[in-house]
C-alpha cells in the first residue's frame, strides 16, 4: 500500500476507500473560517498551530533567536490559535537544557515574545491569534543538563523491559504536591506574560500523563481514577481559581496511550488495544465542572509508538498499520468524546499525513460538530502559513506541505538538536540535520 502524504483529494479518497476507513470529507471548507467564542475571547478561525517544541531557548529558559523566528512565522501564518510549546515550570522538569522555562526572572522576555506574536499577526492578517502556553514537567523524559534524569510516577515494564529505573527516581506524593503548586504558579506567570491561557500539559507520557495510568501506584496519586487524575485536576482547579476570569485554562490531553492495561490510559481493560472512552470521558466532565471550556486532544507516545499520535510516511520503524488508520483512530476517538461532551470545545490532532486533503476532512468533522478546531503539528514547521492558504488562497499548496519524513524528529532526538523542517525550511535546518544526523540531502 502507498504510504505517502496526499497531494490531491482524489488520492486520499482512493486510499481511504481501499482501506475501508470512516474518514468523511467535504469539498466545502468554509466552516474553517468561522469564529468561535470562549468566554470573552473570540477566536478568528478553526485552525490551530499545535505545540511544536524547538529545543532552542536560552540556558535560562527564555525564547532565543530560532524561537523568535519560529513564532513570528506562526503569527504571520493566520491560524486562530497558537498553542505555544512546552514550557517547564521546574528546572528539574526540563526535557533538555534549551527547553523554555518560565520564571519570575525571565518573565519580561516571555511578555515581549507574546507582544511580538500578537503584533505580527495583526499587521499581517488583521487579527491576533489566541496564544496558549503549555506548562509542563517532563517526568521520565527529564534531561535538564543534557543527560537523562528521569522522574517517574512508576516503573512501567512496557518501557523498562526488565530494567527498572532506580526507585529513588520515583517521585513521592510530597514531590507531586510541589509539582502541582509549580503548575499553578506557571499559569499565573503565563497570565502575567500576556498569554490568553495556559495548558496544564497531560500528554505523551510526560509526568502528568504518566500518572493517568498509575493503576498500581500506592498513595493519593495512584490506584483509583480520582487519584490517578489528581495532579491534573487539582492543578487545573488551582489555575482556574488563581487566575482571572478571562484567562483560559486548558490541557493537551492524552485520551489513549496505545499500549495494554494496566500500563496505558484510555485502553480497554479486557485486553487488547481498543480505545475505551469511559475514563477520558469522566475526566473531561470533571474538567468542565472546574470551568475548562477547551481541550486539545491527542493519543499515543512520540517516544514509543509515534505511529499512533503522528502517523508518518517514513519513521524509525515500520508501523503496524497504514498511517490513515492512525489518523482515523485519533479523529474518530475525538469525535466520540465530543459526542459525550458536546459543550466542551475540542481540538483534534494527527492530520499532517492527510496533506492537501486535510482541510476537506477536518471541515466535515467540524461542520458535523464532531470537534471544533483542527490542530496541525508537524505541518507548522514545514508550512507556517498553511492557514492563510486554506482560508484565502483556495487550499494547501502541495509543494509546501509536510511530507511526514520524520527528519524533524531525528534532529530532536540528537543531543543539542533544534528541530525544524529539513525539506521546506532547508536553508535553516538542513545544515543542522547534516551536522547532527549525517544527512546528505
Amino acid at each position: 500500500m502507498v504510504k505517502k502524504v496526499y497531494t490531491t483529494l482524489r488520492d486520499f479518497v482512493a486510499q481511504r476507500d481501499e482501506l475501508g476507513l470512516n474518514l468523511p470529507y467535504s469539498e466545502d471548507t468554509s466552516v474553517l473560517a468561522k469564529e468561535y467564542k470562549i468566554g470573552n475571547k473570540v477566536i478568528s478561525n478553526r485552525l490551530a498551530c499545535q505545540a511544536m517544541e524547538g529545543c532552542d531557548g536560552t540556558p535560562d529558559g527564555s525564547p532565543d533567536t530560532l524561537t523568535k523566528r519560529r513564532y513570528r512565522r506562526f503569527a504571520e501564518g493566520g491560524a486562530g490559535i497558537i498553542w505555544f510549546e512546552a514550557t517547564a515550570v521546574l528546572e528539574e522538569g526540563r526535557a533538555n537544557p534549551r527547553q523554555l522555562y518560565i520564571t519570575e526572572n525571565n518573565l519580561d522576555n516571555f511578555k515581549a515574545e507574546v507582544e511580538v506574536i500578537k503584533e505580527a499577526a495583526i499587521k499581517e492578517n488583521g487579527y491576533a491569534p489566541l496564544v496558549i502556553m503549555q506548562a509542563t514537567h517532563s517526568g521520565r523524559y527529564s534531561k535538564p543538563n543534557g543527560t537523562p534524569a528521569p522522574l517517574i510516577a512508576y516503573n512501567n515494564p512496557v518501557f523498562e523491559k526488565g530494567n527498572p529505573i532506580s526507585s529513588d527516581r520515583t517521585v513521592t506524593d510530597e514531590y507531586l504536591d510541589r509539582v502541582g503548586e509549580a503548575l499553578v504558579k506557571g499559569a499565573l506567570l503565563a497570565e502575567k506574560a500576556g498569554f490568553d491561557g495556559v495548558d496544564i500539559k497531560c500528554c505523551h507520557r510526560y509526568l502528568n500523563s504518566e500518572l493517568l495510568s498509575a493503576y498500581n501506584r500506592e498513595g493519593k496519586y495512584g490506584g483509583s481514577l480520582e487519584n490517578r487524575t489528581r495532579l491534573l485536576r487539582e492543578s487545573v482547579k488551582g489555575a482556574v481559581e488563581s487566575c482571572s476570569g478571562d484567562f483560559i485554562v486548558s490541557s493537551r490531553l492524552n485520551v489513549y496511550d496505545g499500549f495494554e492495561y494496566p500500563y496505558g490510559f484510555g485502553v480497554s481493560k479486557d485486553g487488547g488495544l481498543d480505545f475505551d472512552a469511559s475514563e477520558p470521558d469522566w475526566l473531561i466532565k470533571k474538567l468542565y465542572d472546574y470551568g475548562v471550556r477547551i481541550l486539545n486532544i491527542t493519543m499515543g507516545n512520540p517516544y514509543f509508538n509515534p505511529h499512533v499520535n503522528r502517523p508518518y510516511a517514513q519513521g524509525g520503524y515500520e508501523a503496524p498499520e497504514h498511517p490513515l488508520e492512525g489518523v482515523a483512530r485519533v479523529l474518530n476517538g475525538t469525535a466520540k468524546l465530543k459526542e459525550l461532551n458536546p459543550d466542551m470545545a475540542l481540538i483534534c490532532s494527527a492530520v499532517s499525513f492527510l496533506g492537501t486533503a486535510a482541510p476537506n476532512v477536518v471541515s466535515t468533522y467540524i461542520k458535523d460538530n464532531k470537534f471544533d478546531f483542527a490542530g496541525f503539528g508537524r505541518t507548522v514547521f514545514a508550512y507556517p502559513d498553511f492557514a492563510v492558504d486554506i482560508l484565502k488562497n483556495g487550499g494547501m499548496d502541495k509543494n509546501k506541505i509536510c511530507i511526514c519524513c520524520s527528519k524533524c524528529t531525528e534532529i530532536m532526538r540528537k543531543p543539542g538538536g533544534t528541530p525544524g523542517c529539513v525539506i521546506r525550511d532547508r536553508d535553516t535546518y538542513l545544515p543542522i540535520y547534516k551536522k547532527l544526523c549525517g544527512g546528505k540531502n
